[in-house]
């Protein structure tokens, strides 16, 4: 059915044209009527108990018009079930330094700040946990002690497939090595904000700058203790997340409990230094990883050890665990292949999901024991790979599904695009070119809440007068999800882009969609969408057979997929009532130019003609549709973890100039091959593909949250660097199709995969350049220049 009219096609978003004129309105632009100003105060020990708090100081000034404290939350949260153990407000003990104890809200921002100094707290600070390797030791004072642990490991997952130590014992080639990452934030450019409206029932109406409006809304009413219907939440534009906004988060629950407790409408913003002190942000890891490698077979085994340091709370710690496990194996077959990895409770700001959530950390140790293993076999680290990547239709180790894989293709238009073959190993000392490849999840097949719904709905209308109304809970944060959607409706129903308008995240408005991480949106939401396009598509069909006085076609009957294999494993579950995933919508007609027209008769009718036909029963057209992922994985514990309808592929050409005299780092080119399916709109995923390198080469070079004693050192944007436009190379980008089944259009994901590779191709690009190997991130200069030294022999 190529080319098609609208997919395929590059696509400004909906909303760019407000972007950019500032008519866009962001959480903390919006004007609730009368609000009272929030502030939060925060601890600033990393770990003591909290003896005694006294508010009648504050709660005696002019203008105050409640106080909050941990007693006034009964109930813990978190974004999963299996991890509730956030208070709102810290209730008994703090721990970290930035934690919310006490909250305000006053009838200006100033008198809300002079109660906070009139809150009276009284700790006794203990000994604080900073290191995740501390955290492992026996203590009788666990910062969680509901676990009844006598330690701080909040979880461990140990997973081992075939037998790696046979393979290591006859692999040629054996490289083992140590790995450690520093902490970064998402750097996002919106603070954190929430404006809370309570009406004269109770009633709440959230505004939030989050990613996750439906686990906000189901967090509120637990916390607060009533019922879901009395929350609606509300997420407007949203200046970036990457991960750094899908949990709910303490200052939503106070801003609501305030509104409920003053009765008057709430208004709170963070400044740049609470949003570090709340980052949630890529966890810091110490990693062991060792890899067998047969020149003539490929990887043998790989086998890691991994400490990740999760701070104060669980957040998503648990899924991070998982993944920092059972996505190592990465874009090639690994027959032998195990893990353990723990994560630990700290003393420091909890970390969380960030962009290519749990695969970037250990996706940099098994690139880097890629390219010495290849080196020391005497093979071109690039084709090497190419060799290597995995194939469509095979099934992992551990049970990953790839039912698409194009890289090989990519790579190699790369390889030819950057001149790899004749600059590896042929640059001047000090520039070196460098590769690296990876792979990540198109969304979760698994619901992090249990349940039998599926994993996004939406609801479409059509209205008399040809206005299309896509209705979605999902999130745009700023990656392009509401264009996404209306591309969907625009093309099956053969009209242009802004016949179409989208509702999204509201959730007394919207279907239930699950939010905006895991690189879900696109994959799920689309498809439901493009099934709710197709629904409609039928009636007005129908409506145009009434008035062309043909007879309405007959539907076949939707089957599973034809790439869904199981390799004698389990039949797959298919729901028979259900569309389908990316089905074919071919039903005689051709919509396009405001007309439907027969292909058989070549008979045709008005679009809008065909609409009222279809309408004059009902009255209105509305029709459903959703995304199920097939059942997928093992029976082992664990198995689900990293499930995923369908895998992206990504590899990186990077060149750089190291200087010898100084070890700062140049990054000077980049090609990158990024196997995303079918590119539904090419100007997004480049953009996507851009800003991934943006985010990469920022962790691979400078970032870093630094900490001493638990406090946050460089809690801003001029003490955090980042890249700015000036450090990012010309990137030169080679998209190749898959034949994806599953995904809508054939689509896959193409927001957070590119970034994996980008790290570890900056770092094989210095040993071609200079010839270190560096195993702790970020590659700064002072690490370059001490490696070099050491090499040199250089004391």
């Amino acid at each position: 059915m190529k080319p098609y009219r609208i997919v395929g096609q590059p696509q400004a978003q909906l909303d760019a044209r407000d972007k950019v004129t500032g008519r866009a309105r962001y959480t903390d632009d919006l004007r609730v009527p009368n609000p009272l100003h929030a502030a939060i105060l925060r601890s600033p020990h990393a770990s003591a108990r909290i003896l005694r708090i006294d508010t009648r100081r504050a709660l005696a000034l002019p203008g105050v018009r409640a106080v909050l404290t941990g007693a006034d939350f009964e109930r813990t949260f978190g974004v999963l079930p299996i991890s509730k153990d956030e208070p709102a407000l810290a209730r008994e003990r703090v721990r970290y330094v930035g934690e919310p104890v006490a909250a305000v809200a006053a009838e200006t921002a100033e008198i809300a700040a002079q109660a906070l100094a009139l809150v009276a707290v009284e700790y006794a600070p203990t000994p604080p946990v900073l290191d995740a390797r501390h955290a492992l030791k026996p203590t009788d004072d666990p910062l969680h002690p509901e676990l009844k642990r006598a330690d701080n490991l909040h979880k461990q997952v140990e997973q081992r497939f075939g037998d790696p130590e046979a393979a290591f014992a006859a692999a040629p080639i054996v490289i083992e090595k140590r790995f450690r990452y520093a902490a970064v934030t998402h750097a996002f450019t919106e603070p954190h904000a929430v404006q809370v409206e309570i009406d004269g029932r109770g009633n709440l109406t959230v505004y939030s700058a989050t990613q996750v409006p439906h686990y906000v809304h189901l967090a509120l009413a637990e916390v607060l203790g009533i019922d879901e219907h009395r929350v609606r939440v509300v997420k407007p534009h949203l200046g970036g997340g990457f991960g750094g906004k899908s949990d709910p988060f303490p200052h939503e629950m106070i801003a609501a409990k305030l509104a409920l407790v003053s009765g008057r409408n709430v208004r709170l913003r963070f400044s740049r230094e609470d949003v570090f002190f709340s980052h949630h942000g890529r966890h810091p890891t110490q990693l062991t990883m060792k890899l067998g490698f047969d020149p003539a077979r490929g990887i043998t085994a790989l086998t890691g050890d991994i400490l990740i340091d999760g701070g104060a709370y669980g957040s998503f710690g648990v899924v991070t665990t998982y993944y920092n496990g059972v996505l190592l194996q990465g874009p090639y077959p690994v027959p032998n292949f195990g893990f353990r990895c723990r994560r630990l409770y700290t003393n420091t700001p909890m970390c969380g999901a960030m962009r290519g959530h749990g695969g970037v950390n250990p996706r940099f140790a098994a690139e880097v024991l890629m390219d010495m293993a290849l080196h020391q076999a005497g093979l071109d680290p690039c084709q090497g790979r190419i060799d290597l990547l995995h194939h469509a239709n095979t099934l992992t180790v551990n049970e990953f599904r790839i039912t698409s894989a194009g890289l090989k293709r990519g790579l190699e238009e790369a390889m030819r695009r950057s001149g790899w073959r004749e600059k590896h190993g042929k640059l001047p000392f000090g520039k070196g070119i460098g590769v690296a490849c990876g792979f990540f999840i198109s969304g979760s097949a698994l619901p992090i809440h249990w349940n039998e719904r599926p994993g996004s709905t939406v609801r479409m209308t059509l209205e008399f007068d040809g206005a299309i109304t896509v209705y979605s809970g999902a999130s745009d944060i700023g990656q392009g999800s509401d264009t996404v959607l209306a591309m969907m409706a625009a093309e099956v129903l053969g009209v242009d882009l802004d016949q179409v308008k989208v509702v999204a995240a509201d959730t007394r408005l919207t279907p239930v969609d699950l939010g905006s991480y895991s690189s879900r949106v696109t994959f799920m939401a689309g498809n439901a969408a493009r099934n709710a396009a197709i629904r409609m598509r039928r009636l007005l069909v129908a409506g145009a057979c009434r008035k062309l006085g043909l007879d309405e076609p007959v539907y076949p009957a939707p089957g599973p997929p034809a790439d869904f294999f199981r390799q004698g494993q389990r039949a797959p579950d298919f729901e028979a009532d259900d569309l389908g995933a990316n089905p074919d919508y071919r039903d005689g007609f051709a919509f396009g130019g405001g007309r439907i027209r027969h292909l058989a008769s070549g008979a045709d009718v008005a679009w809008l003609d065909a609409v009222h036909a279809a309408i004059e029963g009902p009255g209105i057209l509305q029709t459903v549709g959703n995304y199920r992922s097939p059942k997928l994985g093992g029976t082992f514990k664990g198995a689900g973890a990293g499930l995923s309808p369908a895998y992206s592929f990504t590899a990186f050409i990077v060149e750089v100039t190291v200087d010898p005299e100084t070890g700062h780092v140049r990054v000077d080119k980049a090609t990158c091959a990024h196997d995303c399916g079918f590119a539904l709109n090419p100007l997004a995923v480049r953009g996507q593909i851009e800003g991934c390198f943006h985010m990469g080469m920022g962790q691979a070079l400078m970032e870093e949250v630094l900490h001493e004693g638990g406090a946050v050192q460089n809690a801003g944007f001029l003490e955090y660097k980042i890249p700015s436009p000036f450090e990012q190379p010309e990137i030169d980008i080679v998209l190749c199709d898959s034949d994806e089944n599953e995904g809508p259009f054939g689509a896959k994901e193409a927001g957070e995969g590119p970034l994996a590779p980008v790290i570890p191709a900056i770092a094989n690009a210095i040993f071609d350049a200079v010839g270190v190997r560096l195993a702790e991130v970020p590659l700064r200069p002072d690490r370059v220049l001490a490696a070099l030294r050491k090499q040199a022999g250089v004391a």
